[in-house]
């Protein structure tokens, strides 16, 4: 399933995680990150949202959206976690859109903004940043080598704060501004830029 269902919106309660990524490829990582998110907090699903054009990535070696949409699906594990093409329908290329947008067409549901601990050190990077963790609960998942340094970097410390734990993110209804939290796991090693020089390393057939 490549579009979450009812993709141009509906009024489904349901506790959604969106795992946003260029997925180039998408590998056993982001599986890791979904699962991980949807036990601790509770979710009744994950959407892997299939970056349309990834706007902090450079475009040279960046595979066909079609081909990525494809990697996504192959680690999907429907009906929990779907991989989803709805960012490239709605032509959304940025979070703070997609999100609102997503608002818009499902307004009974709760988002939460799943990512590893490498983007939570870039999140300043990302535009309107301030927006989207004042809007949206944000849970963060360990990564290798970027746990320790995410949780010391600016984002951590302007929203040090609103940080929760996992069970308390969506406890109750929303407040002023959205809670954030680290979900204990373990950190997985895959990695899609390792997945990539690995692949471009093999000795082509003549």
């Amino acid at each position: 399933m490549a579009t979450p269902p009812g993709q141009w919106g509906d009024r489904r309660r349901a506790r959604i995680g969106l795992l946003g990524g260029s997925f180039n490829p998408g590998h056993a990582g982001h599986r890791h990150v979904a699962e991980t998110a949807r036990r601790a907090l509770g979710l009744d699903q994950v959407w892997l949202l299939v970056s349309p054009g990834n706007p902090l990535k450079p475009a040279r070696g960046m595979a066909p959206f079609a081909e990525r949409l494809r990697s996504a699906t192959v680690i999907a594990a429907p009906p929990r976690v779907i991989a989803a093409d709805i960012e490239a329908r709605l032509g959304s290329r940025f979070t703070f859109a997609s999100l609102a947008l997503l608002r818009r067409r499902f307004p009974r549901a709760r988002f939460v903004l799943l990512m590893g601990a490498d983007n939570l050190s870039q999140l300043p990077r990302w535009r309107r940043w301030r927006r989207i963790a004042r809007d949206t609960p944000i849970a963060v998942v360990p990564r290798p080598a970027e746990t320790r340094r995410a949780l010391h970097g600016q984002a951590a410390r302007a929203l040090a704060r609103h940080r929760r734990r996992p069970r308390a993110l969506l406890a109750g209804p929303p407040g002023e501004h959205a809670p954030w939290c680290l979900v204990p796991a373990r950190e997985h090693p895959a990695s899609a830029t390792a997945i990539r020089a690995a692949r471009d390393a093999r000795p082509r057939k003549s």
